[in-house]
């Protein structure tokens, strides 16, 4: 958008907005109302349905001299086009006079809404969208309150048209905006939808097999103006003026996607209050008004009938229902008795609140707590992380991203598509990866590196920056990745964890710091690393204190005589753990379902879901956010935080536990980067754009406005001006290539806890296999979809073969929800199954 400002009157009031604004934002943004159906403020201007037609004068000019004819007034002569037009392709111009109440633009409309009526169908009583409808709202507005057309002319379509198993069409309600086309080609790029036919037998099909196949057709719905477009798990499930609505946050990955969840008490469950659906709440800085699939209809775990209730404790070798006091007193026991050889283990989807006390409570019996993760880089992210003024929405030409061992298209949907449309927007793009990803068609720079030798790329990316030749700057495309993230004004690093073990994971954070630093970029308050954790709050875990265990998890439970195990599973991530926790005395979990790891455990605690508490969680790019309960919580389930805070109260250890406001407030005073970060702060809101979640739903679609808190965006402590060490971090050995190397990938779609529970989403999670290229698979006699056995580290599993040409020759990837455990490369072997 240009500087340069630009005045004009629509409808009386004087506007000043920048040059290029169109006329529709412009009014918009003063306050008036020119209403819309096919454009939105995300998406290109089309000028489809012509609803917001308007007068347009314009100053006469003289054609001698150009400048403005003046009349006798020596205002300008204002000349209005004999014809409306539309004020959503048209941007203002300085002096203007827009007329949107006048008879003439009045009467467009009307005519407009009429014709638009004459195909749809008069369900409104039945309409899902009813309540929240657009078109109802502007034919009640605009409309002529009686049509000239035949009712028995009307197009009679097909209703309840699957265009996925998430999403349904009702094709006589569609008014051909083209909104759901659109976002879906311009913003995901991903054209799996579009108009066929022509005239008034127009409709909207799939394109895809499976159909609508896209990890954000939800937003489509969102977006549509009309009863068009439904998803599965709500149509016809509530009327919107019915839903109540409590602000969340998504708990599913490092983004922080915020979340509106509506909720109904449901007849058909004795009255209890469910999550009806979940809807975006705008964050500009965070996920603007989208959100993925998996946050729209994995939440469907928090209501699972196979939760815990109560607390158990183990009686005659079995687990027994308790009371609170019983299980606290018997934990109490366990603990003491340990004698201080206690070994925490906590999973980075547990709030700030629960990490918090759970490091108290261990340090508080002479114990430590450790992290179940083995990917690095938190402390680097607390040094160089994304800066204050970080806002993916803001980047273009003029600055670069590096997206190295990460597909965020599977990691963190909503970066993914911030990135894409970063380079839309002129950014540079470059990824590094050892596979291709949903990344590359819009990446200026690939560098393709050996499965596992991320962190050597990057060195190699500094050294060609640097002109240091000693490893293999020399390479073309290291000195061509060098080149695009040069001359960046604004540098922004993602870091994952593909290929890697817990040394190579340590190695890559250290290198991308390294980067970040030889380019200037470090302190920037625009540039910066970000990790593409695997869960919502990993970062928050390393703020907090938790690291993972230098020698892993089997190795710190060697000498302990009790175990403390909060939000993680570690004996379903890696079975071989059996041994170690067999080992221990006294095992306590506190969890939502009675996991592998909890049916080994003395004493279980039932622990509250997102849908049922609050607290906070920090990102990846650490802004710290604020959640809210939408529901009553199971009778006898607690918050995480309170269960360690009566944990410890029994103990004689004081640790906050009148509210989660409360141990923010001891953070706050703990941990130096969250000086200042109380509820209040977090809860603090400021006007965003484009306005969304009005009464004017035409406008945005059913996005929600955001009055509960944006949060607080943590500095790192290189903007601070505080000095930082780059330490350096020898490069893992390389391993010895076999003719075929075993590699894990994150899939959007896993089979954990929080996934395998919605049943929504049972087609999509991903089964185990393994992908092979066709070369390989050729000289193994292994045809596609044939069954094999995958043989690694003394274990065999019995899988079905994808033979693709995107895999590398060399590799066989494995999603990484089929084994765990797995962590970098190794030798594999893969033979058909006898």
């Amino acid at each position: 958008m240009s500087d340069l400002q630009v005045t004009l009157t629509i409808d009386g009031l004087r506007v000043t907005v920048p040059a290029g604004t169109l006329i529709v934002d412009a009014a918009k943004k003063a306050g008036i109302d020119i209403p819309v159906f096919c454009y939105h403020p995300k998406l290109e201007p089309v000028g489809m349905c012509r609803m917001c037609l308007v007068e347009i004068g314009r100053a006469r000019r003289d054609r001698g001299t150009g400048q403005p004819v003046r009349g006798d007034d020596g205002e300008p002569v204002i000349d209005f086009s004999p014809k409306l037009e539309t004020a959503c392709t048209t941007a203002v111009g300085e002096g203007w006079v827009v007329r949107g109440l006048s008879e003439k633009a009045k009467a467009g409309r009307k005519e407009i809404v009429e014709f638009l009526l004459t195909s749809h169908p008069l369900d409104c009583p039945i309409c899902d969208k009813g309540g929240e409808c657009p078109l109802q709202n502007l034919t009640m507005a605009h409309g002529p309150g009686k049509s000239r057309f035949l009712h028995d002319e009307k197009a009679r379509l097909a209703k309840h048209v699957p265009l996925g198993d998430l999403i349904v069409l009702d094709r006589e309600r569609c008014i051909q905006c083209g909104r759901c086309v659109r976002f879906q080609e311009e913003i995901v790029g991903e054209p799996v939808i579009g108009f066929s036919q022509r005239g008034r037998g127009l409709e909207i099909t799939t394109f895809s097999e499976p159909g609508f196949d896209s990890i954000f057709s939800g937003n489509t719905s969102d977006i549509c103006p009309v009863g068009a477009l439904t998803t599965t798990d709500f149509r016809f499930e509530a009327r919107p003026w019915e839903l109540r609505a409590a602000a969340s946050i998504c708990p599913h990955c490092p983004v922080g996607c915020n979340l509106t969840l509506n909720t109904r008490r449901q007849p058909d469950r004795d009255g209890q209050i469910t999550v009806q659906r979940v809807m975006p709440r705008q964050n500009e800085m965070v996920n603007e008004i989208w959100i993925c699939d998996k946050g729209r209809f994995a939440h469907h775990y928090a209501a699972s009938p196979e939760r815990l209730r109560r607390p158990m404790v183990r009686k005659s070798n079995a687990l027994v229902e308790a009371t609170w006091e019983e299980a606290l007193a018997r934990a109490a026991q366990g603990l003491r008795a340990a004698g201080g050889k206690v070994v925490g283990i906590a999973g980075g989807r547990a709030s700030n609140e629960d990490l918090f006390n759970f490091r108290r409570l261990l340090e508080g019996v002479g114990g430590r707590a450790v992290l179940d993760e083995w990917m690095a880089g938190g402390d680097h992210a607390q040094k160089l992380g994304a800066g204050s003024k970080a806002d993916l929405g803001s980047y273009g030409a003029g600055d670069a991203i590096l997206v190295v061992a990460a597909d965020l298209h599977e990691e963190a949907p909503i970066w993914w598509l911030r990135v894409r449309q970063a380079a839309r927007r002129g950014a540079k793009i470059v990824v590094a990866s050892a596979l291709p990803t949903s990344l590359d068609p819009v990446a200026n720079e690939i560098v393709r590196f050996p499965a596992g030798d991320a962190a050597l790329a990057v060195l190699n990316v500094v050294h060609a920056l640097t002109g240091d030749s000693t490893v293999e700057a020399s390479a073309e495309l290291y000195e061509h990745a060098a080149a695009a993230l040069r001359g960046a004004e604004d540098v922004l690093i993602f870091f994952g964890r593909e290929g890697l073990d817990a040394a190579g994971s340590s190695a890559l954070a250290g290198e991308c710091a390294t980067l970040l630093a030889s380019l200037g970029c470090a302190g920037r308050a625009r540039s910066g690393l970000i990790p593409v954790w695997p869960r919502s709050n990993t970062q928050g875990a390393w703020d907090m204190g938790l690291r993972p265990p230098s020698t892993g998890l089997k190795e710190a439970l060697s000498d302990a005589k009790a175990a403390y195990v909060m939000a993680a599973d570690p004996l379903r991530d890696d079975p071989g753990l059996a041994e170690a926790l067999s080992g221990v005395d006294f095992l306590i979990v506190q969890e939502l379902f009675l996991t592998d790891t909890a049916r080994r455990a003395e004493v279980v605690f039932p622990a509250q879901a997102f849908t049922e508490r609050e607290g906070s969680l920090t990102t990846g790019d650490r802004r710290v956010q604020r959640f809210y309960p939408s529901v009553p919580p199971m009778p006898e389930a607690r918050a995480d935080w309170r269960i360690l805070a009566e944990v410890g109260n029994a103990l004689g250890l004081a640790l906050p536990g009148s509210s989660p406001a409360a141990v923010m407030l001891e953070i706050a005073a703990s941990v130096p980067d969250y000086r200042g970060a109380s509820y209040g702060e977090l809860a603090r809101v400021e006007a965003q754009w484009p306005i969304v979640g009005g009464d004017d739903l035409y406008y945005g679609g059913t996005a929600y406005r955001n009055e509960q808190g944006l949060g607080v965006k943590l500095v790192p402590a290189a903007e601070r001006g505080e000095d930082f060490s780059l330490e350096s971090h020898d490069l893992p050995v390389a391993r010895e290539r076999a003719p075929l190397m075993l590699l894990p990938v994150a899939r959007l779609y896993d089979a954990g806890t929080t996934v395998g529970a919605s049943e929504i989403l049972r087609a999509h999670l991903e089964q185990a296999s393994v992908a092979l290229n066709p070369e390989d698979a050729s000289r193994l006699g292994i045809g596609d979809r044939e069954a094999v056995e995958v043989r690694w580290d003394g274990r065999v599993r019995r899988v079905n073969a994808r033979v693709r040409a995107s895999v590398p020759p060399g590799l066989a990837i494995v999603p990484r929800s089929m084994s765990l455990e797995l962590r970098g490369v190794r030798p594999v072997e893969v033979r058909r199954a006898e």
